[in-house]
């Protein structure tokens, strides 16, 4: 009995972890987007063992020559050091709030599992967890939005789908839309209507050689803060042997140089943008010079968080194993908006505006790439 079960089993948990991790190879026909991100995974390498076959090479990609290994499964981390940060009151009957953040951190998971993998249609899905902590020199005892931040912290919990279609051998589009959860929840609070975020895009793009491929759409989401629709331009080029750009403007342009095969370097800039809901623990009313509750609003128990921030960047990314990989980067952050907002009146009007101050960051990052699956046919 023993040997008929591993005669049964093994070769079916060798398929089943070979088609597993075999998803990154799609990735590479998908959305480019800021570091911690895997969409769209970049073109085959020299090192990149889910090199296309010559059928799949007929049709048109985003991706191009000299990008570096497709990214699967991704763990980063992020982390600030002290800086200042001011809050001050928009409307009557809440108070200003001043001191340092001794920490920001933030933690992203990423993975992403095929659904489809046809040389002319691919579908990808993908999850993701992301958690971002706070804590403040001084303690903001009854300072609603700090309070709560430090406890519990903003944690996004999403899915997402995207659609790849190669036309030809120079038309190519993608959609892709995500779905998530996005605040300071915890298991018991957690309440769909409350937390739920959509965002979306589209592009249409064009090969023009297997070193350049560019394209024109719309994207639907958060980058700004707040949901909004805006035009975006992809461009991703190899000029020769080194030297490279990868851009999906306006949210992120790259110049990439390749020291080899084996390590790569980037710089470039990244505007990032975030949208939580936090959760009041003691209500909060707005109210008048007469020190009344303004006519026609109702007690906030929400406050709805757009946080806006641009990055200016360096990074490299080195192989440890064949399939294995380590991304570090440095830079600067400036923050554009940590606001909060009314999302219970019709006049969603800002009831607290923040400014921190700009700082220093670093990061690791570990992810898996297809090579982890000729390793495991060995």
């Amino acid at each position: 009995m023993t040997a008929l079960f591993a005669t049964f089993f093994t070769p079916l948990r060798r398929f089943a972890l070979v088609n597993l991790l075999a998803w990154p190879t799609l990735l590479a026909h998908a959305q480019v987007t800021p570091p911690g991100q895997v969409f769209p995974a970049p073109a085959a390498t020299p090192t990149d063992t889910t090199a296309a076959s010559a059928d799949e090479q007929e049709f048109a990609t985003p991706s191009v020559i000299g990008m570096g290994p497709s990214k699967g499964l991704v763990l980063h981390y992020e982390r600030m050091p002290r800086f200042r940060v001011t809050s001050e009151a928009q409307v009557s009957g809440v108070r200003n709030y001043a001191s340092d953040a001794d920490k920001n951190a933030r933690l992203i998971i990423k993975g992403y599992v095929p659904l489809l993998n046809n040389p002319h249609l691919k579908l990808v899905m993908g999850i993701n967890y992301e958690r971002e902590e706070f804590q403040f020199r001084t303690r903001p005892i009854d300072y609603e939005l700090y309070e709560n931040i430090e406890d519990k912290g903003l944690k996004t919990l999403g899915a997402q789908l995207a659609v790849i279609r190669p036309v030809n051998e120079v038309n190519w589009y993608i959609f892709r839309v995500k779905g998530e959860l996005s605040g300071d929840y915890t298991s018991s609070a957690l309440g769909l209507r409350d937390y739920v975020r959509v965002s979306s895009e589209f592009l249409y793009g064009w090969k023009r050689s297997p070193q350049f491929s560019w394209g024109l759409g719309l994207q639907l989401g958060y980058t700004f803060g707040r949901q909004s629709i805006y035009p975006a331009l992809l461009y991703n080029r190899t000029f020769n042997s080194r030297w490279g750009v990868e851009a999906l403007f306006p949210a992120r342009v790259t110049m990439r140089y390749n020291a080899s095969p084996k390590s790569l370097f980037y710089v470039g800039y990244s505007v990032d943008g975030f949208n939580y809901i936090i959760k009041l623990r003691r209500e909060l009313m707005r109210v008048g010079q007469n020190g009344q509750p303004e006519p026609g609003t109702v007690a906030l128990r929400t406050l709805e968080l757009r946080e806006t921030e641009v990055k200016f960047r360096g990074r490299w990314e080195r192989d440890l194993l064949d399939f294995l990989w380590l991304g570090a980067e440095v830079g600067y952050r400036y923050n554009y908006a940590f606001d909060a907002f009314d999302r219970t009146n019709a006049d969603r009007e800002k009831i607290i505006d923040s400014k921190f101050a700009g700082a220093p960051y670093a990061s690791l990052e570990l992810f898996i790439t297809p090579a982890i699956v000729k390793a495991f046919k060995r």
